[in-house]
């Protein structure tokens, strides 16, 4: 809205020629997602109490768990809302990719609202795997035809620290598209089961491809860094910075002990959210680094499922693999700040890319 009422005023009084920039867009975009959270969070966790939607914890947790039962949940719903207003103010609404990106973030959003309700109101299995699963994968499927038929975007893959390496998956890109998208998101709903947890890699994973989009979308950087250049992808380094903003605003209410849960409404919609991002900058392998707690997490699910299927043995003491570790005996915000150090890491190397390949 800024970049269309503002900005032409530039001709008359320069400063707001500063509207134009991605830069400064973006910076707005973070401050006013924060703001946001902050003002509208009280309102929201009273609200959530009054109508008394609270979590309601399983049974196979560790036994500390179950003092959180009743806290707040559908907290995903405050930073949908923060990034949606900040995205209005400062996005180039025009720009195709934010509405790709903007298309999965609402859709897997009400995927997992509807699956919170369900949980709430009449069972703790919600939607159930299937229907959940189903429901994600036609939402991805639809972006990524959409994506595939743009005029601007390859269905070639770069690899990580090698500048001449792609791999062109032609129409199979589709059938990888929705593995991304789907897992990505389910990997960030498994990871969001301690104070905090989730949230803090999702901003540094956002970061990443913040710089990512940016670089990608200017025409001399991309040529410096041997990236693909891409027009207008840099707008979602704007999209990037209201997730960061909205995340930081949640995180000052959900940092232990959390006043209220992001709920699958969160999850589901930042984990679709980061996975898109990969696709659009091109970066569909990096994920697997800079997420690499995400991706930890699953695994962590995936094997102990196989073990226990296959040989009646567990791999770890619970899974997600964050259960394991409190059952040896951390405390939940010695593990959180751990994988908020790992991610940091990984993010770190992530951006090493930049220069390395």
């Amino acid at each position: 809205m800024f970049l269309y009422i503002l900005y032409p005023l530039s001709k008359y009084f320069i400063i707001f020629n500063v509207f134009k920039y991605i830069t400064f867009r973006a910076i707005g975009a973070t401050l006013t997602a924060f703001v946001l959270s902050l003002i509208l969070g009280p309102y929201f966790i009273k609200t959530l109490k009054t109508r008394k939607l609270g979590q309601a914890i399983r049974e196979d947790v560790p036994e500390r768990h179950k003092v959180k039962s009743g806290t707040p949940t559908i907290g995903g719903v405050l930073i949908l809302v923060s990034i949606l207003l900040s995205l209005l103010l400062w996005v180039d609404v025009k720009n195709v990719y934010v509405w790709m990106a903007m298309a999965i973030l609402l859709g897997y959003g009400a995927v997992g609202l509807v699956d919170d309700i369900v949980k709430i109101t009449r069972t703790p299995q919600g939607l159930g795997g299937w229907k959940k699963l189903g429901a994600e994968a036609f939402i991805a499927l639809f972006i990524a035809v959409v994506l595939t038929m743009h005029p601007d975007f390859n269905t070639s893959l770069s690899v990580p620290f090698f500048k001449k390496i792609t791999i062109n998956l032609g129409w199979l890109y589709i059938l990888f598209s929705i593995l991304v998208i789907v897992g990505s998101s389910n990997a960030v709903n498994l990871t969001d089961g301690l104070d905090g947890l989730a949230i803090g890699p999702v901003m540094t994973c956002a970061s990443v491809f913040m710089l990512f989009s940016y670089v990608t979308g200017h025409v001399k950087f991309s040529y410096h860094l041997l990236l693909p250049y891409i027009p207008g992808i840099g707008e979602l380094a704007v999209f990037c910075g209201a997730l960061i903003g909205a995340g930081l605003g949640f995180l000052w209410f959900n940092a232990y002990p959390a006043q209220m849960f992001m709920g699958d409404v969160g999850s589901l919609a930042l984990g679709g959210a980061l996975g898109i991002l990969a696709l659009l900058t091109k970066q569909e392998i990096l994920l697997v680094l800079v997420g690499g707690v995400f991706v930890w997490e699953a695994i962590s699910v995936i094997s102990q499922v196989i073990s226990f299927q296959w040989k009646r043995k567990r791999v770890f003491l619970m899974a997600p693999i964050h259960h394991h570790f409190e059952l040896k005996g951390w405390e939940e915000p010695k593990i959180t700040v751990r994988f908020w150090i790992i991610s940091i890491i990984l993010a770190l190397l992530g951006l090493s890319t930049l220069k390395l390949r």
